[in-house]
This record gives structure tokens, sequence and C-alpha cells, in this order.
């Protein structure tokens, strides 16, 4: 079928809530992408963050073959083959940077989406309010963050463009500026509407509005008025986890902290859909039979992938491979003309530039056989498999070049 076909049954078919690109991608292999007519694509967006190993690894694509000619559904009502272990591995990953002697367990609930996860952190703070704390169900995000689609995560996501015309949201939710610890303070001090705060979500680098990351002194000053108050600190790894960020599994663990739940998806799947939030300490108790379900959630499919991802995370070096190669894309983008700032973590990177072309620069990129990804009309995101090389950064930056010097 041809891609004006596709297009025509889109239109006709589909709830038009994406504007799409035109191209149609039909194999990958690593950083590349092919389309229907063969040609080749370098991909710097990695389907906004989820394909960290890789398109078309082939241990990961084996073993999906493998369980999904064994067993794909049974439901959560029983166990599945591997599911303790991914948790017990997730736990050790989320335990990297805390000392073997104060280690002790995080507990995972797995779901189907980055989204779900939020919602399920969001269902463990209102319970752990309730229950530790008089009754407190106020949640304070962060402005710009972005934290899903769903009611309860786009109330907790501090962008009010998403959320205008979904409204009435839940409520419960008070939104501070990044790094702005007076504004924090103040909340928690006082509270809002009258109810005290249960829980405080961030980003530790946030994504979707352009790669803005907190600084070191605002996040541990935020672990410790959590800390002090008995208030759960919620750090949201959904775009920034699984060594996005270079040498650390996790955002959190470049900045010195520990939190209380995290939530987890993209690279965990490497495009398969799979999300988590995971709890340590008195928060991992919360939650109980009958508090939270998922149909699909920790299914043998998903984690039979997941497994699979992790194995590779370490067989290919990813951890020093994300560092190295991130640092030289950040040095790169510098030479580029336009720019304003490059700022971000391993391959987790946004570039500011001068002039309102960013999704100009989307549309030129794809046509150089680049797959890019813009925030707003300022920024351009990079978000490639974390397999990224200097070379396909250097090709990247040729191209790049010739398309910013011909707007």
């Amino acid at each position: 079928m041809s891609l004006k076909q596709q297009i025509e049954l889109d239109e006709t078919y589909l709830i038009p809530a994406y504007k799409r690109k035109p191209v149609e991608f039909v194999r990958g292999e690593g950083v590349r992408l092919y389309d229907d007519e063969g040609r080749e694509y370098l991909d710097f967006f990695a389907g906004a963050a989820a394909v960290s190993v890789g398109h078309a690894n082939a241990r990961v694509t084996e073993a999906i073959q493998l369980q999904a000619a064994k067993l794909l559904h049974v439901g959560n009502y029983y166990y599945v083959e591997g599911r303790g272990e991914l948790a017990s591995r997730l736990s050790d990953l989320l335990n990297a940077e805390v000392d073997k002697t104060a280690r002790t367990p995080w507990k995972t609930f797995f779901a189907n989406s980055g989204a779900e996860a939020v919602e399920g952190a969001i269902k463990l703070a209102r319970k752990y309010g309730l229950t530790h704390l008089e009754g407190a169900d106020t949640i304070i995000s962060l402005r710009r963050s972005f934290h899903g689609r769903t009611l309860g995560a786009l109330a907790a996501t501090g962008q009010p463009v998403k959320q205008d015309y979904f409204k009435p949201l839940p409520p419960g939710f008070i939104h501070v500026d990044i790094n702005d610890l007076v504004g924090l303070k103040t909340i928690l001090n006082k509270g809002f509407g009258g109810k005290a705060v249960c829980a405080v979500l961030l980003e530790c680098i946030q994504g979707e509005s352009g790669i803005h990351p907190c600084t070191v002194e605002y996040l541990r000053e935020v672990r410790a008025l959590t800390s002090e108050l008995g208030i759960l600190l919620m750090i949201d790894e959904i775009q920034s986890g699984f060594f996005r960020c270079g040498e650390h599994p996790f955002a959190f663990q470049h900045f010195g902290i520990t939190p209380d739940v995290v939530t987890m998806a993209k690279g965990l799947g490497a495009g398969v859909p799979i999300g988590a939030f995971a709890a340590r300490g008195v928060a991992a108790s919360v939650l109980g039979p009958g508090d939270h379900g998922s149909t699909f959630g920790g299914g043998p499919l998903v984690i039979a992938a997941a497994n699979t991802v992790l194995d590779e995370f370490e067989r290919l070096g990813l951890a020093t491979q994300v560092a190295q190669v991130g640092a030289y894309l950040m040095e790169r983008l510098q030479e580029l003309p336009q720019v304003v700032e490059v700022r971000g973590r391993g391959l987790m990177v946004g570039l500011e530039i001068k002039a309102p072309v960013a999704e100009q620069v989307v549309t030129a990129g794809l046509e150089a056989g680049l797959v890019l990804n813009s925030v707003g009309h300022h920024v351009l995101r990079f978000l490639p498999p974390l397999v990224c090389e200097r070379e396909d950064v250097d090709v990247l930056i040729d191209r790049l070049k010739e398309i910013l010097e011909g707007l």
C-alpha cells in the first residue's frame, strides 16, 4: 500500500490527535530507519526516547518471538515467569548509588505506559496522605512539567495549554517554578486550599517542555524538606531513566538524591509498551490488594522483552557510551549557527536557537534523512537510541549546519 493510501486511510478513519510527518517507516536497524521506498534516515528521536537499545535489536526480537510462541497473557491473578526477576533487577538499579549496607528493596507495580505509572504513583501518594499525614492530599509539581495525558497525569502536568480543553481536571495539584525553593517552601508551610501536601512530583530534567534541568542544590534541598516533613518525593523518570542521561541508571542518581517513589516507562521496553512505578520504605507498603490493578501490566511478553533490554544495557556498555557520545553531541551542537543554549545530560539534549524555525528544521531534516523533534519554535530535542555513536553525531551536525544556514 502506498504512502498516499496510508495518509487517506488515516484521515478517514483515525482521530486526528497527531499531526503526522509525511513518511512511513517500515524497517529499522540500530540508529537507522527506512521508509517504504527504502530511503535511510538517522533517528535522533527514538520514538520519544523509547527505543533505547536500537531498532530491531536482535536479542530483544528473539526474546519477544520465543515468548510469543509460549504464552502471551494470563493476567495478574497468577505468577508470571520473569516478573519477580525484573522487579528485583529494577530494585538493584534504583539502589545502584545507595551504600550496600543501607539498601532496602524497592517494590514495583507494572503498568502499560508512563501515564499509567504516574496515575499509580498519584494514587499511592493520596493513600499515603490519608493514612500517614492525617488526610493530606495535595501534590506539588512543577510548571513546564509533563507527566502524561490521562486526566490525573494531566492535572499534575504544569502546562495550561495542554489542560484548558479538558477541565475540570482532578483537584489537588499545585504547580511551582522549577528551581524555586522559596515558592516550594511557601506551599509546604501553608498548604493549598486548606489541604496539606502529601507529595512532591517532579522530573530531574524536564523533557517534553524543552530539556530544562533542575539544579543539584534544588533537588537536594527538596529531598531534605520532604524528608523532614514526612512528605513523599516522587521522581518521574519516564523519559530520563534507563541510562538516557549517561553513567547512572536514573537521572536522580546524577543529582545525589534518593526519592521515595519513581515512575518509569519508555526505555525499559525498547519499543514494547511497558510502564512501572516503584516505591521504597513506608511508601512501598501503602497500596494493598484491590487498591490498584492492570489487565495487561507486567504480562509475559513485556516482561521477557524488558529483562532482555536490561541485559543489553550491560552487554553493550551503554552507560559509558551514552556519557561519552552525549558529551560529544553537546560539544558539537555548540558549533551550529543560531545557538542560544545547549542543555541536558547524556543523550537527552535540547538545542535552543535564536530564530523561531525549529519546526522548519524538523521538516527540512526529514528531507535530509534526519528524524528530529522540535519543542515549540525555538528548541530542538535530541533523544536518539542509546546505541548512537560519534559518527552518527558527525552526520547530524553536518546536515543540521546546512539546514540552519539555508533558513
